[in-house]
């Protein structure tokens, strides 16, 4: 069958930004998987996508035009139900081969098969391929109703009757195949072979597509788009990097993907240019100046070697004039005003000190439920001085900066952009006169704020962080606000992330139930049921990122069954579980774990850890404590000092004493005093066992 090349391009009006190279992949990469499906690619067809703020198009090679027939097997209907006792078909069999386009005359030539029930009859048909024009038919419309639209608009056609649903007005269709169209439609529109540049600076308008492989060069070259959203990108960052050595030798633009991609969604033919503004600005604090540049104005700013902001900034402009000092005069006189605002906002805001603002949270909702943030900035301050207190952290300091860390939500600054609540706080912290110590500790008391965010960068920052990640977790636990499936509008999921981050990375020496139990003091405690589904939420956060971390779920088991208390333990105890599975007595003491654990739990009541060696009768028995006397303090020795890999390891001389034990001991013997007697044993062995991690987790 001969292959051509086929294009596609839906010309609408401009697209959200935002969102644009997400949607021009989901259309290329979904019409791609239709046509696939329906027989009409070659195995080595190549896909090409178009994504600009007024097309969405695709490029695919090798496109049949026609799939292959298929040769099909459909179940009919059993045998006993298809044909009668001579042999000959049913009303009910003709009926079904009529719908399929076959008489009588198929019959003979049907297939008879078991499904293990009962003989089943099966009719053998080709179906013919489906032709390129309805198989393209079929993808776009499929295509257009899964693409990730983040709200649809409705619109009329130019009929004025007849209304269409789609993310914005689409104006125009080009479906060809080598050089002819295909007769397709969509969106009211009909396929032909025109489209449309630059709004502004396209060399000829409409553009007529000669042939589907010249689409990306006319368009460019006649049209003045760069079609491909990969392309136009790549483009962006090299006109950044050449006008930012043009700027100044010390200059790099500021690194945002997201900007960077919304920026591309912007405009059709990117040409970076050069703005500036008053050094005096610069006396705010550069991450306001940041904030509203990229926000507002979707400016790249320049950064000096050192990471501090320069007075020069990057536009990303969408027309190519002969001389752009108007474009850039307009862009500078744009921004001015943004940056007046900030540092308006900046003085006007140190005329108060955080302090006198505090008050004033009382009147902000926190939650319905948990009262105002004056409330909950109470709470925090109550549970930062139990942690400062359990860490050894000043805290006075602690107590200074969890009083005052909400503080900045009041300012002009962060009411204009919340992106900034605590970077501010920390600047207004330091011109109030508090040590740099107290004001960091503002800053990061919402660190980390996402995966891979940087840790607070002194102890006061983490005893306020956790205070306040803990009173938000323990709080909403304590109503029942638990996220569901996908649905964590409170981002608990993140809090309870970072204080296990915290935990771990900075290895604080305090227990998970401490922290609990000081959080929930302010509270006046959590029930049984609150409490155990909150431990049970860290400890499945923590699971969940040390799978990320390649740990399997056997380690990961054996080591969290016995939700340790200091989480800075967690890695050494998988160390150690990891070497002890190495082993080549890991599986059989695995598996006598299990047993022993097993046994226990069928003990009515709690079994003592404790041997009478008068009771011991059986050799196997007598060697059994004789080896746990010996193996049991090497074990605790090695667990007290740290060394979980020499605790699990000491282990590795019971196995022969265990083997022989369950092979020739009676656990629950008759007499009373000998079964609570074996008891205790296995008790012991398995207290000995379990310290470092509930190694029957590793049981096949």
């Amino acid at each position: 069958m001969s292959t051509q090349n086929l294009l596609l391009e839906l010309f609408v009006e401009e697209l959200p930004p935002k969102v644009l190279k997400k949607i021009g992949a989901a259309f290329a990469e979904t019409l791609q998987t239709s046509l696939q499906a329906q027989g009409l690619l070659s195995a080595d067809s190549v896909l090409t996508a178009f994504a600009s703020p007024r097309r969405l198009g695709v490029h695919l090679t090798q496109v049949l035009e026609q799939a292959d027939d298929k040769a099909v097997m459909q179940k009919l209907m059993p045998a006993a139900v298809g044909l009668g006792a001579d042999g000959k078909a049913t009303p009910a069999l003709l009926k079904k081969l009529a719908a399929l386009g076959a008489d009588e005359s198929a019959v003979a030539s049907l297939k008879r098969e078991s499904d293990g029930k009962a003989e089943v009859l099966y009719f053998n048909s080709t179906i013919t391929g489906v032709m390129l024009s309805d198989g393209l038919q079929k993808a776009l419309e499929e295509t257009l109703s899964k693409l990730p639209i983040p709200k649809v608009m409705a619109y009329q056609l130019a009929d004025g009757w007849e209304t269409v649903n789609f993310v914005r007005p689409a104006h125009g269709l080009v479906a060809m195949y080598g050089a002819d169209v295909l007769p397709i439609s969509v969106l009211g529109l009909r396929a032909g072979c025109t489209t449309h540049g630059h709004r502004f600076e396209a060399g000829i308008d409409p553009v007529y597509i000669r042939d589907a492989d010249t689409y990306a060069t006319q368009i460019a070259t006649e049209g003045a788009v760069i079609a491909s959203f990969a392309e136009r990108r790549a483009e962006i960052v090299r006109q950044l990097a050449a006008a930012a050595a043009e700027a100044g030798s010390n200059l790099t633009p500021i690194e945002d993907e997201a900007l960077l991609d919304e920026v591309t969604g912007l405009v059709e033919r990117p040409n970076v240019l050069i703005g500036q503004f008053e050094e005096a600005f610069l006396e705010v604090p550069q991450e306001c100046l940041i904030l509203t540049m990229k926000a507002n104005q979707k400016y790249f700013p320049l950064l000096d070697s050192k990471g501090n902001l320069s007075n020069k900034f990057l536009i990303v402009s969408n027309i190519r004039p002969a001389d752009a000092s108007t474009v850039i005069g307009g862009n500078e006189r744009v921004v001015r005003p943004r940056l007046a605002d900030a540092k308006f906002f900046f003085d006007q805001d140190r005329k108060k000190t955080l302090a006198s603002r505090v008050a004033g949270l009382d009147k902000v909702v926190y939650h319905n439920k948990l009262g105002t943030q004056g409330e909950r900035i109470a709470r925090v301050r109550a549970i930062a001085q139990a942690i400062a207190g359990k860490l050894g952290v000043d805290a006075q300091q602690a107590d200074t900066a969890a009083q005052l860390a909400k503080a900045d939500l009041l300012t002009d600054m962060v009411g204009e952009f919340p992106e900034l609540q605590g970077i501010m706080g920390r600047y207004y912290a330091l011109h109030d006169g508090l040590p740099a110590t107290v004001a960091d500790a503002i800053e990061d008391h919402y660190k980390p704020r996402f995966a891979g965010d940087e840790l607070p960068r002194n102890p006061v920052g983490i005893v306020v962080a956790l205070a306040d990640k803990l009173e938000t977790l323990v709080g909403l636990f304590s109503i029942g606000q638990v996220p569901t499936g996908d649905k964590d509008p409170f981002a608990l999921r993140r809090h309870a992330l970072g204080i296990i981050r915290m935990l771990i990375e900075s290895k604080l020496d305090i227990g998970i139930d401490d922290l609990i139990a000081a959080a929930e003091k302010p509270f006046n405690g959590l029930s049984a049921e609150h409490r155990s589904a909150l431990l049970t939420f860290i400890f499945d956060r923590l699971a969940n990122a040390l799978r990320e971390q390649g740990y399997s779920a056997q380690e990961i088991d054996a080591v969290l069954a016995l939700q340790p208390q200091r989480l800075a333990d967690v890695a050494d105890r998988l160390a150690a579980v990891r070497a002890f599975a190495a082993l080549p007595e890991a599986a059989s003491l695995a598996a006598a774990n299990k047993r022993v654990g097993n046994i226990l739990k069928k003990v009515e009541g709690t079994v003592a850890a404790q041997v009478d060696t008068a009771l011991l009768k059986e050799p196997a028995e007598v060697a059994l404590n004789q080896t746990l006397a010996s193996v049991k303090p090497q074990a605790e020795a090695a667990f007290a000092r740290g060394d979980y890999t020499a605790s699990l390891q000491a282990l590795a001389a019971l196995k022969n004493p265990v083997d022989a034990f369950f092979d020739g001991v009676m656990v629950n013997a008759e007499d009373v005093a000998l079964r609570n007697n074996r008891q205790g044993l296995l008790a012991t062995l398995h207290q000995a066992m379990n310290q470092v991690a509930d190694i029957s987790k590793l049981a096949a």
